[in-house]
């Protein structure tokens, strides 16, 4: 398999620089291909913002339709309603590709593709195959017995929207909120206007709603704080009860208090989490292996169950519907809902956060700062050539100190000190799929020796 296909054919997508990598060309084979390898009969297909998206939509659909299938072009979406207009077909359509690169900075560009159920092809559910496909596209033989169709379907925003408040089932009497919401000039501009007008008792102060795939006014990705600022001296001019920001595809939220203050991800899990087990007590909240252990105590606390499991929406999804997960999140500020088909939306994050503000009579701070106990790293990256010899080596310096290894996804080590339960602390070290990188996320019980701990693991990471 050639270096471009294995750079561009990731775990959980395809994605890379467009133009350049990624062309109509390349759409156009990846529609054929697409088509001779999961034989799809109807296929939804939807794309952002994206400078490159209109043309890479545009060769996708000739590459789908000279191979036989049929498709459904929704236009401009976001990926949240894309899965979920996929789902609600229930069984209508056999595929679904939508055009974007998530929140990768304008310069790239990509593909996110589902089966008929919404469970997204990845790495160990049809992505190598598709990739060997691909890689043979100029030898395979396609004798279609007809060229498909295309139709629009301009009514996929409404049914999104009625399908998110029919979930949330918010109150009849819903105080009024002032909240400011960046978009970031992603695709939550184009879907938030439908369902923000069915809030009425909402004052939002919308910032970068414009879709625009050149991003002019910051990388729309909430989980860099640098791209927050605006976000955060919007709350604080305007008092605002609450801050929302949305990554360029709008499958990640990340939340601001009225204080400015950004709410990391695993720490929203357990909010969020607790809100989805009002209605599914006892249900399985599962999180992934760099959150905090606030994010399991909260949901147990709260009656539920948790477990760890890998990072990536693929991996996700299959283990929350092997294991009848009720809810599942990201420290990266993905959420994962089983009354969402297994899949991400923002839209009723908002929702579930702003109904539960409402029912406890709380401010978000409120909310989060009994959560955080520990001490965070943040996810630290190192360069390196040998990622997993490197992991085993300084799996085998802890061994005999440990008290628990998971190795769900790369390694986390953790270690408990009945005698002193202060010292308690916990690391992970994964690889990067695309790249010659480790990750590293740690936690303890105190500021100093989270310090501590970094420089240990980063010694440690450079010496070998």
């Amino acid at each position: 398999m050639n270096n471009l296909i294995k750079h561009v054919f990731r775990a959980y997508d395809i994605r890379g620089l467009s133009p350049g990598e990624i062309d109509e060309t390349f759409a156009i084979n990846l529609g054929l291909s697409l088509v001779k390898q999961f034989g799809p009969r109807k296929v939804l297909v939807g794309h952002d913002m994206r400078v490159t998206s209109t043309a890479l939509e545009r060769g996708l659909i000739q590459g789908l339709i000279s191979g036989g299938a049929d498709v459904v072009r929704i236009g401009l979406c976001s990926t949240p309603m894309f899965n979920v207009i996929v789902g609600l077909g229930n069984g209508e359509y056999d595929f679904g590709v939508m055009v974007t690169a998530s929140h990768n900075p304008g310069k790239y560009n990509g593909f996110k593709m589902v089966r008929g159920d919404a469970f997204p092809i990845g790495q160990g559910s049809g992505m190598e195959e598709l990739a060997e496909a691909f890689q043979n596209i100029d030898e395979m033989e396609f004798t279609p017995s007809r060229k498909g169709n295309v139709i629009d379907d301009p009514g996929a925003l409404q049914r999104y929207v009625d399908h998110i408040l029919k979930l949330a089932v918010l109150p009849t009497d819903m105080p009024k909120f002032k909240i400011a919401i960046d978009a970031g000039n992603g695709m939550a501009g184009a879907i938030l206007p439908e369902l923000l007008s069915r809030l009425p008792w909402l004052e939002v102060i919308p910032m970068y709603f414009e879709p625009d795939g050149t991003f002019p006014n910051h990388e729309a990705n909430p989980i860099k704080t640098e791209t927050l600022n605006d976000l955060r001296d919007m709350v604080l001019n305007e008092n605002c009860d609450l801050g929302i920001a949305f990554d360029g595809d709008a499958d990640r939220i990340g939340l601001m208090d009225e204080n400015g203050k950004s709410v990391s991800g695993d720490l929203a899990i357990a909010i969020i989490g607790q809100e989805v087990l009002r209605s599914s007590p006892g249900g399985l909240v599962l999180y992934d292996v760099r959150s905090s252990w606030a994010a399991p105590e909260a949901i147990e606390q709260a009656g539920g169950r948790s477990k760890m499991c890998p990072v990536g929406h693929a991996f996700i999804k299959r283990q929350m519907r092997e294991e009848g997960a009720t809810f599942a999140g990201e420290l990266s500020m993905h959420y994962y809902f089983r009354d969402l088909r297994y899949v991400e939306s923002g839209d009723l994050v908002m929702l579930y956060i702003l109904r539960r503000l409402a029912r406890e009579k709380a401010r978000l701070s409120e909310l989060w700062k009994p959560l955080a106990k520990y001490f965070h790293s943040g996810e630290l990256n190192f360069e390196v050539d040998d990622k997993e010899e490197i992991i085993e080596r300084i799996k085998q310096v802890y061994a005999a100190e440990a008290t628990q290894v998971i190795d769900i996804d790369g390694i986390r080590m953790e270690f408990r000190y009945p005698d002193n339960p202060e010292q308690d602390w916990w690391f992970n070290l994964r690889t990067s799929n695309t790249e010659s990188l480790i990750r590293l996320n740690l936690e303890t019980r105190s500021e100093k020796l989270t310090y501590e701990k970094i420089k240990e693991l980063t010694e440690l990471i450079r010496r070998s």
